[in-house]
């Protein structure tokens, strides 16, 4: 295969007149972009070198500012996941609530490095994501404000996500199997890698009872990302805030095969974002290096922290901050599995396979003894009910998105929140006490159990968690 850095220049201006292409190649030039990624050239396992070069190339578009000569802009067009038009332009072209809200990507995923979280200032408002994205006011009735999540270890909890993913649908095609074979109902519990999404029940003429469905969409598709879990994949998550945030169009999404448009924003630029690009935004997302469990250098911080980590298991945190979930394979396959329509998927085209394992950081994870790499996401990629009556303050949101209760989240990866203040939901905890404490619902008997501990033992606890790092 010829390496994608090589590719770059021969691919930027194929489509260009001269003039162009000069002006294109001008290093004063007003644009972000200065060449496509050919997805074409993309297929297969790729070799350290050109997976390197196809993560610089995404690196780039990530810390990229765009500008109006990239497309950036969205003249006609909202937020909204699904192809939208507006019935008139908007007064303002940024705009904080309903977007555009910020020049690259890099200016909200900043703390403690590029691809990390980010601070109250930048936080995001979003409504039901669908089609009414149309919005001018911070009212929770019209939106909910979220604050910034890292992404280092991405493509590790994509990889988790799909892997439980398969194992659900396994288990539900078995079920169906037998339940045929059988002619008697059969009911089937939903686990994999030791959690638990409640349990379906299977008539033999292929009915299936999907009410005790627990933590989980009822297509049992783990979608591992935002904290309400609703978006499938980082490609995924990637088209959509291109145009939510930027109004950089991705063509797999808002081009001519779905919309019937090149330039759907109506702003003057077709082809913003090829299906390349977003490969290249894909593959830097999804070969970002874990958090890692700091070791302190102060004794003192050592002994609390050692004592504080005993502490998580024995208050009960442990049961939806599961230490670690066991990986199979590092093979990052983009597109992936399991996206919907409007993301380019797996079986549409012969796509490219990003073997994580040739990363420096893959060295330094651990396994267990059946060969699985063991990841220490501290979540269990479930959606969880973490208010009542008496704690409610995590349940500031008023709005539901993609079907999900506005009193229920996904577990919040734990790896990394040494390095991530502020805390919950919308950042407004300015501690991790403070956010303990917020903890109501499924997590009512931990907080409990925490508030209930010495002064001694919940300083051990914090101790601890600050150990849970993302390396500068």
């Amino acid at each position: 295969m010829k390496p994608i850095h090589a590719l770059l220049t021969a691919l930027a201006f194929s489509a260009l007149t001269p003039a162009m292409a000069d002006e294109m190649n001008e290093p004063w030039a007003e644009r972000a972009i200065s060449g496509h990624v050919d997805q074409s050239t993309l297929k297969g396992r790729l070799d350290r070198e050109t997976l390197d070069a196809l993560r610089d190339k995404g690196e780039t578009l990530f810390g990229a500012k765009f500008t109006e000569l990239d497309g950036a802009g969205r003249k006609v067009a909202t937020q909204a996941i699904i192809p939208t038009k507006r019935k008139r332009p908007p007064d303002l072209e940024f705009q904080r609530i309903a977007g555009m809200d910020a020049n690259s990507c890099s200016s909200c995923h900043s703390h403690p490095v590029i691809g990390g979280a980010g601070d109250f200032t930048v936080n995001v408002f979003v409504n039901e994501g669908f089609v009414n994205a149309d919005f001018d006011t911070v009212d929770p009735q019209f939106s909910n404000e979220r604050n910034t999540n890292h992404l280092m270890g991405a493509g590790l909890v994509e990889l988790l996500a799909r892997e439980m993913t398969a194992d659900l649908h396994r288990i539900r095609k078995e079920t169906l199997h037998t339940a045929r074979e059988t002619g008697e109902p059969v009911t089937a519990n939903l686990v994999t890698k030791g959690i638990s999404f409640g349990r379906i029940t299977a008539e033999p003429d292929g009915i299936l009872d999907i009410a005790k469905i627990e933590g989980v969409d009822t297509d049992l598709v783990i979608r591992p990302f935002s904290q309400k879990g609703v978006m499938t994949s980082l490609r995924q998550f990637g088209v959509n805030a291109m145009n939510q945030h930027h109004g950089m169009q991705a063509d797999e999404r808002f081009g001519t095969r779905w919309t019937g448009e090149a330039d759907f924003d109506e702003d003057g630029h077709d082809n913003e974002l090829t299906e390349g690009d977003i490969s290249a935004l894909t593959a830097w997302q999804a070969t970002l290096p874990p958090p890692i469990v700091m070791v302190p250098d102060n004794e003192r911080w050592r002994e609390a922290a050692a004592k504080g980590g005993a502490m998580f298991d024995t208050i009960g945190c442990n049961e939806c901050h599961v230490r670690a979930l066991p990986l199979k394979s590092l093979d990052f396959t983009d597109p992936g599995p399991f996206d919907a329509a409007g993301t380019l998927r797996d079986a549409e085209i012969d796509g490219a396979i990003y073997d994580l394992s040739l990363m420096d950081w893959a060295k330094d994870l651990e396994t267990n003894d059946k060969g699985e790499y063991l990841i220490p996401t501290f979540g269990d990629l479930k959606r969880h009910v973490i208010t009542d009556r008496q704690v409610a303050a995590l349940g500031n949101e008023l709005l539901g998105q993609r079907f999900v209760e506005r009193n229920e989240f996904q577990t919040s990866e734990l790896w990394g929140i040494g390095s991530t203040a502020p805390y919950g939901h919308r950042g407004d905890f300015t501690t991790l006490d403070g956010v303990i404490r917020a903890h109501g619902g499924e997590a009512r008997a931990s907080r409990d159990a925490y508030i209930d501990l010495s002064d001694t033992d919940r300083s051990a606890l914090i101790a601890w968690l600050k150990t849970l790092v993302i390396p500068r």
